[in-house]
């Protein structure tokens, strides 16, 4: 018999209000999210590595935090818990313990979260989808055959399978938002330098990645960002200090807001009629609600930010997959790395200095104007994504590009390889374009999920805020899900 079996109905604060109770114990809430990992994972591929033992030891001095007793799962990506492996879906990272945890993991513990594994990623976190070599295709909980997204594909699928209800995700380019898209959850990236990642690293990726987590509630991620938030010493970047907890947001509606949006992709591509669908359903929404709805889109210099955007992504990977191969004792080689992984870190490997740092003055210069687009709108508005969950391999890299990227090895000059980043950043695009303008501009930004399309896929529509103004967003989709509740919709495809 199932144990616990209300626990499927519950976000985090619901279950961690029970223990308070004395309704249900941390070792039955415990037991409730094993078995439906144990159940549901084989068909999904969404936990990765499993830390069973190491919860059930931990029961007895668990933190007496607010989410005291709540199952949680990390990403295996970057954050570290000791005693544990990250292998950023890489296999050369595969037998490394990790002897520290991240600040981050030290908070999510020190809230009382019992933490049961690690999600599927992406290698690298580099891509849109959750299909590594290492561990191979991660599946979206409401339709098998396609993706969750990536790079937070796992943890999307486990909480939108209910195995836990929320889990930890980061976001570089859309990596929360685009698997809360597909998974019809709530995921919400912070502004840049809201949650540390100390004391491993001080930014990634530039600054892009933010950390938080998917969620089915907004006062879950209201809540899970207030007991992380608050800088370290020495950070790279600050954000504005919050005027009161996040949790105090939700529990008030906003004023009547300016709202901006747009129905042109803001990157590349064009826009799926599901996704437009989407986004005129919550246009028509937000107008019932009181709003004021415009159509304006902030100005910016589009191809010298996507080309600044891939840029600096090939920096970083170039650097992780030095730091990589370093720590496995060895060279980077083609043949430790996927063909995407490679081709990026060919890329960093031939961008000069100057041409990055030409790279950052083109987003700073970028930011400034989207900032001052702000000044008129109080929240901009676009589909997610530009296209509906992908189905499984769709995306994958083909036999003929695996061939392209082996060759470049041998033939890696700049022509050749500014060639292929523009080939990448209008092919790989098309689907998520959506999302990276923020992390560049290091703006809050949320995917909400008001939609379903015919086929029973969600569709989420994005939310971007002022720098900082988190407090906007969780009081507009606050109302939102009061609106158009979406925590009690199901999946069908998980059993």
């Amino acid at each position: 018999m199932m144990t616990f079996p209300e626990y499927d109905a519950l976000d985090a604060i619901g279950i961690a209000q029970l223990i308070r109770e004395g309704q249900v114990s941390p070792g039955e809430v415990l037991q409730a999210a094993i078995e439906r990992i144990e159940r549901l994972n084989p068909s999904l591929n969404a936990v990765v590595e499993r830390t069973f033992e190491r919860a059930r030891t931990r029961l007895p001095s668990l933190a007496d935090g607010p989410l005291y007793g709540v199952p949680f799962l990390l990403k295996d990506l970057k954050l570290q818990l000791s005693g544990t492996v990250t292998t950023n879906s890489t296999k050369l990272s595969s037998g490394k313990v990790a002897t520290e945890s991240s600040v981050l993991a030290q908070r999510y513990e020190a809230a009382g979260l019992q933490i049961l594994g690690k999600t599927n990623t992406p290698e690298f976190g580099i891509m849109g989808i959750t299909e590594s070599v290492l561990r191979g295709p991660c599946r979206n909980p409401w339709d098998l055959e396609h993706t969750p997204g990536g790079s937070s594909g796992g943890a999307a699928a486990a909480v939108a399978s209910r195995m836990v209800p929320a889990a930890h995700a980061g976001d570089g380019g859309g990596s929360i938002r685009i698997p809360a898209s597909h998974c019809g959850l709530f995921g919400l990236k912070p502004t840049r330098g809201r949650v540390t990642m100390a004391p491993f690293y001080g930014e990634a990726w530039g600054g892009f990645v933010q950390e938080h987590v998917v969620c089915r509630s907004v006062r879950d991620s209201a809540l899970f960002l207030d007991v992380v938030d608050g800088p370290m010493r020495g950070e790279p970047y600050a954000a504005p200090y919050k005027l009161r907890p996040w949790s105090e947001e939700v529990a008030q509606d906003p004023q009547p807001l300016n709202i901006a949006f747009s129905r042109e992709t803001l990157y590349a591509g064009e826009t799926h009629p599901d996704c437009s669908a989407a986004l005129e359903d919550a246009l028509l929404l937000l107008t019932d609600l009181g709003h004021t709805v415009t159509e304006a889109c902030p100005a910016y210099p589009k191809d010298d930010m996507v080309r600044a955007y891939f840029l600096t992504v090939a920096a970083g990977t170039a650097r992780f997959v030095e730091t990589t191969s370093a720590a496995a004792g060895c060279a980077p080689k083609f043949s430790d790395y996927e063909p995407a992984t490679w081709l990026l870190a060919l890329i960093g490997w031939k961008t000069s200095a100057p041409e990055l740092l030409q790279a950052q003055v083109v987003m700073q210069r970028a930011a400034r104007d989207v900032a001052e687009f702000f000044d008129a709108y109080d929240v901009f508005v676009t589909p997610t994504t530009a296209r509906p969950a992908a189905r499984i391999g769709e995306l994958a890299v083909s036999p003929a590009e695996y061939r392209q990227v082996a060759v470049l090895r041998h033939l890696a000059f700049k022509p050749v390889l500014d060639y292929a980043l523009s080939k990448m950043a209008t092919g790989k695009l098309a689907y998520t374009p959506n999302t990276q303008l923020f992390n560049q501009t290091g703006q809050p930004a949320m995917s909400v999920p008001l939609y379903w399309n015919g086929d029973g896929i969600p569709v989420g529509t994005q939310f971007a805020g002022r720098f900082g103004d988190e407090a906007t967003l969780f009081s507009l989709a606050s109302q939102l899900e009061k609106a158009r509740p979406w925590a009690q919709r199901l999946p069908t495809n998980p059993n």
